[in-house]
């Protein structure tokens, strides 16, 4: 399909580390003119379903600054741009849960709030694991939690997990297992 928004203008409002925001003004798709607001990521988003032989998985907790609230997802953070998306799954599953795993499948790709950002998520499923050390970073204080994956699940039902790309993943994999 055509694209039916025409930028006039792009302004970069604020950057740091992990974002940038911009000002468009636009023409809308009635031939209008506009204005629109875009905040750009300058990571991927990618999160880790670890499942073990026995069916368990592995949610981390961690308090949200800009929630400012406490959270439990699946492991996951950011991937540059510039390296290997499965790389990056690797470290954020080492980092976080202290695993590392034999097998690796990329599972979805996700859109986070596309309304006003850029941001692309990956999901990626890991079996065939082995325990290790973890390695937070210094911005972390996680909890991990073992759990089975349908107990996994039946937090998102029941509202415990809020996080988009945790909810979508999680659902995702008790699908294609037929949980």
């Amino acid at each position: 399909m055509k694209n039916p928004w025409t930028t006039k203008n792009t302004k970069t409002i604020y950057e740091n580390a992990w974002i940038k925001l911009e000002h468009h003004d636009v023409v809308i798709p009635s031939g209008k003119d506009g204005v629109y607001g875009k905040v750009c990521f300058k990571n991927k988003a990618i999160g880790i379903i670890p499942i073990d032989r026995d069916g368990n998985t592995w949610l981390v907790g961690q308090f949200r600054y800009t929630l400012n609230a406490y959270s439990w997802e699946i492991p996951m953070g950011g991937g540059p741009i510039n390296e290997d998306f499965l790389e990056s799954a690797k470290r954020e599953l080492k980092e976080e849960t202290g695993m590392t795993a034999g097998k690796w499948t990329n599972i979805m790709t996700i859109h986070t709030s596309n309304s006003v950002t850029d941001e692309e998520g990956f999901v990626y499923l890991a079996e065939d694991l082995t325990a290790g050390e973890t390695a937070f970073e210094e911005t972390e204080q996680i909890e991990i939690l073992k759990l089975p994956l349908m107990e996994a699940v039946q937090k998102v039902m029941d509202g415990e997990i809020t996080d988009a790309i945790s909810i979508a993943g999680l659902l995702k994999v008790a699908k294609m297992f037929n949980l």
